[in-house]
């Protein structure tokens, strides 16, 4: 029953978050609300068993590309510009196309509850699955850890390499760039700064 629970909660949070990013006339606040559908989406996955699916769509969606794009629209400055069209067909397709979006969702529903197959049910239990317990994590570490232990090595150095070749790029001082430090600036005397000229 928690499980039945927790998937309505997340899936109508999916669909109200989904809704408002294409309703929403802010663009920051419409990233905000698909970086909330992104993490929906990810607690469904996590719901139905696919642990490692759940926290690669987390990491890339939400902590990579969503953040870029909520970065994106905030250094834009984008004001809130709301789009005004007075099409009478543009109007009627839009209104003809939520309807048939609602009446689409709302038959789905009908037809979910309105089964009595038990393939369909949150409640079927699978008694092979139930036997080979192990889950998707504990099977990619045994996998990565155990045959690709080598392979999974030499691509921490290669992150490693490039981390320090960025740092040391850097670090690089050029001798052509003229700099100035604060100590020289301070006991320079104002004669050998400014130039006095008379003028008679």
């Amino acid at each position: 029953m928690m499980e039945f629970t927790l998937f309505l909660f997340f899936s109508i949070g999916a669909l109200v978050t989904a809704f408002m990013v294409i309703t929403s006339k802010n663009a920051v606040h419409s990233v905000l609300f698909l970086i909330l559908v992104f993490c929906n989406v990810s607690c469904l996955l996590l719901v139905l068993g696919a642990e490692f699916f759940s926290f690669m769509f987390l990491i890339v969606y939400v902590g990579a590309i969503a953040f870029y794009f909520l970065f994106v629209v905030m250094m834009l400055n984008i004001k809130n510009n709301p789009l005004k069209i007075h099409n009478f067909f543009f109007n009627t397709y839009n209104y003809c196309h939520k309807l048939y979006f609602c009446k689409s969702i709302i038959h789905q529903f009908q037809k979910y509850f309105k089964s009595n197959s038990s393939s369909y049910s949150l409640y079927y239990i699978s008694w092979l699955r139930e036997h080979n317990s192990v889950t998707n994590i504990e099977t990619l570490g045994l996998i990565l850890y155990t045959k690709y232990s080598i392979l999974f090595l030499m691509c921490g150095i290669l992150l490693l390499l490039a981390m320090i070749g960025a740092i040391v790029l850097t670090m690089h001082q050029r001798s052509s760039v003229k700099k100035t430090t604060n100590k020289s600036t301070i006991t320079k005397k104002p004669s050998r700064i400014y130039k006095v000229y008379k003028f008679t």
